[in-house]
């Protein structure tokens, strides 16, 4: 092994809290339950949290500092690296949210700076640029022509952009998206590095990538030099339980550790941190073989969805010819354990066959106009499939009385597509993304000019709001955030076009959440009152 004693089937930082659970020791420290003791005399008692709050510690005497780690968070980080490929590792305790802040912070050094950056990203990127008070040049993601939606930039618009804008700190895009498609980083690394900049990824989605091979290639194996992922997402930790991995030279990894303290908790969780150790080890030492029982349950489902004609399937082997060939380049990759189904006759909306799937007791884990993502990971089972297949048969027979795709505007989150024509091969809509009047429609790429963001608040009688039918046009002044994904749809100092503006209607119409409208049932959006400002967040 490469860190002296270390063995894969270590579990250190999670050994330790299980010593400190059965020592019994009196504690006189926080956290202030006294391992749920606090609860002995209440009757409810503290319930399933009980075994929780008794490895719930603190830094004390052989916990380690995850601020400073020199123990057991020390070895366990160590055997993270190991494990994903990287030259070190960083447990989070704030979700891949607190990982994207901390590496534009580390390449963001100084107000102004330029950062490119994939427009269609979490909001907790967005959150990032305005913390540094960055510039950012958007890059338009390439389009699946065939489902509308968007995975990363093309290289040749990432070359662009950073030959236009040669001190750009680096470049930062997310793979795989929500509905876990993606491409082949590895040439988005090269053009990074030949410009000597690093490549940031948020792979919050791919925790998993490049551990069987039946699943695409991690980020890091593709030569990103940052990459931020979920372990929870994905793997087998505790929500908010997430890793930053780096190698390489192009990141100052002091600056790093100073911005991830910035940004985390100094008291962080310990059960957290323990689930990300034993997510680790059961990965480490299982390897491969940890994903065989889910891959076995998404194969039945696949077969059962084959004996059901009423619902399509989302995978890039299906697209056919010429067609299919433009569309490739957008879309080559799928993860398995992200299933993403639709209703063939255009009927019934992802929204509507969500609500209908969790009558009978199946929870997708998103949807959006036209698709259902359900999520399968190493903890999946074949009985999962057999109650999805029953559900889904008992739809697929039941009257289609739901609101058709037609009268939501397109569909697939961001971007739409064909929405009744089953086999369609191209959008016959134009994208709802705000359209920057400072996009570069160069042969070499799509990217816009450098958009300020800061964390200025905007005076009330700067803005007013208009109903959505009016909004085309206009300048939005607030943060539209269909959630989930999370990824925003329009923020403040873009324009509206008129087909975001049909966008925001068919999301109003569907009863969709929307994070960061002041309007919470989305009937209206705050604009600028001078619709010439543009390009400031």
């Amino acid at each position: 092994m490469k860190h002296g004693e270390l063995q894969k089937e270590q579990a250190p930082l999670y050994e330790a809290l299980y010593r400190y659970k059965n020592s019994r020791q009196a504690s006189f420290h926080v956290p202030g339950h006294k391992q749920g003791r606090a609860y002995a005399a209440f009757s409810g008692g503290a319930g399933f949290l009980e075994q929780i709050m008794e490895a719930d510690v603190t830094e004390i005497s052989g916990t380690d500092d995850l601020h400073h780690p020199e123990g057991v968070i020390r070895d366990a980080q160590l055997l993270a690296a190991e494990c994903f490929g990287a030259e070190e590792s960083f447990f989070l305790v704030g979700g891949s949210t607190s990982g994207n802040l901390a590496m534009i912070l580390t390449v963001c050094e100084k107000p102004g700076d330029i950062l490119l950056v994939q427009r269609n990203v979490h909001k907790s990127v967005l959150n990032g640029l305005m913390l540094a008070g960055a510039r950012a040049v958007f890059l338009q993601p390439q389009q699946d022509k065939s489902s509308g939606l968007v995975t990363a930039p093309a290289p040749e618009t990432i070359t662009a952009a950073l030959d236009a804008y040669p001190e750009a700190k680096g470049v930062l895009v997310t793979m795989p998206n929500y509905y876990g498609m993606g491409t082949d980083l590895t040439p988005i690394a090269e053009a990074c590095h030949r410009h000597h900049v690093p490549l940031l990824v948020d792979e919050a989605h791919g925790a998993h990538f490049g551990q069987h091979p039946q699943l695409p290639q991690s980020a890091l194996a593709s030569g990103a030099d940052v990459v931020v992922q979920s372990t929870h997402k994905m793997l087998a930790a505790l929500t908010m339980g997430a890793m930053l991995h780096v190698q390489g030279p192009r990141v100052n990894r002091g600056l790093l550790r100073q911005r991830l303290a910035m940004v985390q908790s100094s008291s962080p969780s310990y059960p957290v941190m323990g689930s990300l150790d034993l997510a680790r080890r059961l990965l480490h030492v299982q390897g491969a073989r940890a994903f065989t029982a889910g891959l076995a349950a998404v194969e039945g489902l696949k077969r059962g969805l084959a004996e059901l004609p009423r619902y399509g399937l989302l995978h890039p082997q299906e697209q056919q010819g010429e067609a299919a060939d433009a569309a490739m380049s957008a879309y080559t990759t799928q993860d398995p354990f992200k299933v993403v189904i639709y209703d063939r006759m255009g009927i019934l909306s992802g929204y509507e066959l969500q609500h209908r799937l969790e009558a009978r007791g199946c929870i997708p884990e998103m949807s959006d106009d036209r698709y259902v993502v359900l999520l399968y990971s190493l903890g999946s089972t074949k009985e999962d499939t057999r109650h999805l297949l029953d559900a889904l048969s008992h739809i697929s027979v039941e009257k289609a009385d739901a609101q058709t795709l037609h009268s939501l505007h397109g569909n697939a989150g961001i971007f739409p597509g064909p929405t009744s024509t089953e086999g369609s091969t191209e959008s016959t809509e134009k994208s709802p993304f705000v359209e920057f009047s400072t996009w570069n429609n160069s042969s070499q790429g799509h990217f816009s000019e450098p958009i300020p963001f800061s964390l200025a608040a905007l005076e009330p009688d700067e803005t007013e709001a208009v109903r959505l039918q009016d909004c085309s046009g206009r300048t939005a002044a607030e943060m539209i955030i269909p959630y989930p994904p999370g990824i925003p749809l329009l923020y403040p100092g873009e324009r509206i076009t008129e087909a975001a503006a049909l966008r925001l209607q068919g999301l109003a119409q569907a009863g969709a959440k929307c994070q960061g409208a002041q309007d919470s049932k989305l009937r209206t959006i705050l604009v600028f009152k001078n619709s010439r400002k543009q390009g400031h967040v």
